[in-house]
C-alpha cells in the first residue's frame, strides 16, 4: 500500500509541477495550436529531458554531498519549501491567465526551445538543488497525519524511493500527452480550465512546501 501511495503521490506532484500556466506550457500550447499534437508533445519532452538531466546531476553528486552536511541539507530543504510556496503563490496569481502565448516566436523547434529554456530556467535549477534533495533523501511522509491523528498511517509516502520519481515523471508525461490533445480538440474551451488547474496545483505545491519547511526546521533544530 505504501508503494502504491508513493507512486500516486509522485504522479500528483508531477502534475502539480507541470500543469500551472507558465513559459513551458506557453511553448507546448503554441506548438500544439500551430502544428498539432506531435509538436506540442515534443515540446513537453524537451522540458522533461532537462528535468532528467538535473535529476542525474543530483543523483551523481549533489545530493550525496549535501547529505553529509546536515546544516546545508536543512538549509537547502528549507529553501525548497519556500520555493514551493512561491510556486503555489505564482499559480494562484496566474490562475486567470491563458495557457496560450501567441507572441512567442516560431523559428525554432519546440523540443529545442523548451529544452534550452528549461536548462536556463533558474526556478527549475533551484527545484532540483532544493526540493530535489527532499525527494531523493530516504524518509517517510504520513500525509493525512497533519489533518488528524485518526487518519495517521492511511497514506504514507516514501521519499527517496524509485516509485516516487517514476510517479513524478509519469505525472509529467500524463500532462505533456493530455494537454496538447486538449488544446487541439478544444482550442477555446481549454482556457476555461486554467483557473481550476492553477488553484489545484497551488494547493498541492503549498502542502509540499509546508512539509519541506517542517522537515528543514526539524533538521536544523536537532543540530
Amino acid at each position: 500500500m505504501t508503494l502504491v501511495s508513493t507512486f500516486l503521490a509522485g504522479i500528483v506532484f508531477g502534475l502539480a509541477l507541470a500543469a500551472p500556466p507558465g513559459p513551458m506550457n506557453a511553448i507546448i500550447a503554441e506548438e500544439s495550436v500551430l502544428r498539432g499534437w506531435d509538436a506540442g508533445f515534443k515540446a513537453g519532452l524537451g522540458a522533461m529531458t532537462a528535468d532528467l538531466a538535473f535529476l542525474v546531476l543530483a543523483l551523481v553528486g549533489v545530493v550525496a554531498a549535501i547529505e553529509r552536511l546536515p546544516i546545508l541539507h536543512g538549509l537547502m530543504v528549507g529553501i525548497g519549501g519556500i520555493l514551493m510556496l512561491y510556486f503555489a503563490y505564482g499559480a494562484v496569481r496566474g490562475a486567470h491567465q491563458t495557457f496560450r502565448a501567441d507572441d512567442l516566436d516560431d523559428e525554432s523547434k519546440g523540443f529545442r526551445k523548451a529544452f534550452v529554456l528549461a536548462l536556463t530556467n533558474p526556478y527549475q535549477i533551484l527545484f532540483w538543488l532544493t526540493v530535489g534533495v527532499g525527494l531523493l533523501a530516504p524518509g517517510e511522509v504520513d500525509v493525512l497525519s497533519y489533518a488528524s491523528e485518526a487518519l495517521a498511517g492511511l497514506i504514507v509516502v516514501q521519499t527517496g524511493h524509485p516509485a516516487l520519481l517514476v510517479g513524478l515523471f509519469g505525472g509529467i508525461v500524463v500532462w505533456i500527452t493530455g494537454f496538447p490533445a486538449a488544446l487541439v480538440s478544444a482550442r477555446k474551451r481549454v482556457d476555461a480550465l486554467a483557473p481550476v488547474v492553477a488553484y489545484g496545483s497551488a494547493l498541492v505545491l503549498a502542502g509540499f512546501g509546508v512539509f519541506f519547511l517542517v522537515d528543514a526546521a526539524g533538521t536544523l533544530t536537532s543540530l
